[in-house]
């Protein structure tokens, strides 16, 4: 990735509201990120919370046989792949991960990272659901170092867009909108669409927003302003519109997805899109809007096994590693050699890991993983 003059937080904002409409967007938006932050190359990825499996779906700064590489072959000895996840409030370095020098000595860093010159990563959870985890990741090279707190802290005012860009895209699920055309692009989406001005007044709903205002129920129109029930998300509902008429930048972290719950006990997820820059101020300015809100039913985000295991037996953060390694593995010479320690070091933690446990042989820790991401598993 070339190297560029350091671009703004505000022109960062901007693409990745961009590629809310059009996901083609992304790959030249992680590259804005990758030199905002500071690293040198950068990616969003899909953790597969069952099989630890990371699949990259947009990247920069890796050349195609460097992916392929990875995916056939390094992605499961990746730390980020193999650790358990981390609060989605943090930005986590490798270090933090896991020890560094565990790092060094195993096979992720001697024959993928190391040979291309990566050092350390910048990662971040953008979503979580129950099975899977999307990952924000910007890499550094040995010309920048190790991930300092100065990386930590742009990446993190970086990440609230991110998550909302992504959930905003989500709830469109399309590949591309015209942003001059958006209401009537979006008209057919089985989401709300309402497209409000900085006073909360509804300029355009599509029919499942029509249908949600004619229940009356969690959300509805008073005087043509967009209202909700609750008090307090009504509140967020206002300071959002009237934030979002400031430019991208001004919502920050405020009501990346807020929680609507009918009268029945259903719940409703709204997430925010601001119209006031880049490609989506023309569909500002046709519609008069300063942002468009969708509204979706949400889906329950059960705890990955992995947080469960770790949470009910107490184990280290060291000894949940050694233990995701030993079941996929199912071999403890495998497992020390993939998180880079001697075997030795993996059957001191898988003692300490039965004992927790109650677990006596690897098989018992499969049927004991299995059973926590299936209830219903004797």
């Amino acid at each position: 990735m070339r190297k560029n003059k350091r671009p703004e937080l505000s022109q960062v904002v901007e693409d990745i509201y961009d590629t809310a409409l059009d996901s083609a967007r992304w790959k030249d938006t992680i590259a804005k990120i990758a030199e905002f932050v500071g690293g040198q190359a950068g990616g969003l990825a899909l953790k597969d919370c069952q099989s630890k499996n990371l699949n990259v779906f947009y990247d920069v700064g890796f050349d195609p046989e460097c992916i392929e590489v990875y995916l056939e072959t390094y992605s499961k000895f990746d730390p980020l792949a193999t650790a358990p996840l981390f609060d989605m409030r943090r930005v986590a370095s490798v270090p933090d991960l896991m020890p560094y020098d565990e790092y060094l000595n195993g096979r992720f860093y001697r024959e993928w990272a190391k040979p291309r010159g990566w050092l350390d990563s910048a990662n971040a959870i953008i979503e979580r659901s129950g099975t899977s985890s999307t990952l924000l990741r910007i890499v550094t090279s040995k010309k920048t170092g190790l991930v300092d707190d100065n990386m930590r802290e742009r990446l993190a005012q970086v990440v609230p867009h991110v998550r909302r860009a992504t959930l905003v895209g989500k709830s469109i699920d399309l590949k591309h909108a015209e942003a001059a055309m958006l209401a009537e692009t979006l008209d057919g989406l089985s989401a709300g669409l309402f497209l409000v001005d900085a006073k909360a007044r509804i300029v355009h709903a599509n029919e499942a927003a029509r249908d949600i205002l004619e229940g009356g129920d969690f959300l509805r129109s008073m005087d043509g302003r967009l209202v909700a029930r609750d008090a307090e998300i009504n509140q967020s509902l206002r300071d959002l519109f009237a934030l979002a008429g400031d430019g991208d930048a001004a919502l920050g972290t405020r009501g990346i997805a807020l929680r609507l719950t009918a009268r029945d006990g259903e719940r409703y997820a709204a997430h925010v899109l601001p119209l006031s820059s880049g490609e989506r101020r023309r569909a500002g300015i046709s519609y008069a809007a300063v942002a468009a809100m969708f509204v979706r039913k949400a889906t329950l985000q059960a705890p990955s096994t992995a947080e469960a295991i770790g949470r009910t037996y107490r184990l280290t953060r060291t000894e949940l590693r050694v233990l995701l390694a030993v079941v996929e593995l199912e071999s403890l010479s495998e497992a020390a050699q993939v998180l880079g320690i001697a075997d030795t070091t993996v059957k001191f933690h898988l003692g300490n890991i039965y004992a927790k446990t109650g677990a006596n042989r690897v098989t018992g820790l499969i049927k004991l993983m299995a059973g926590l991401s299936n209830p219903l598993l004797d």
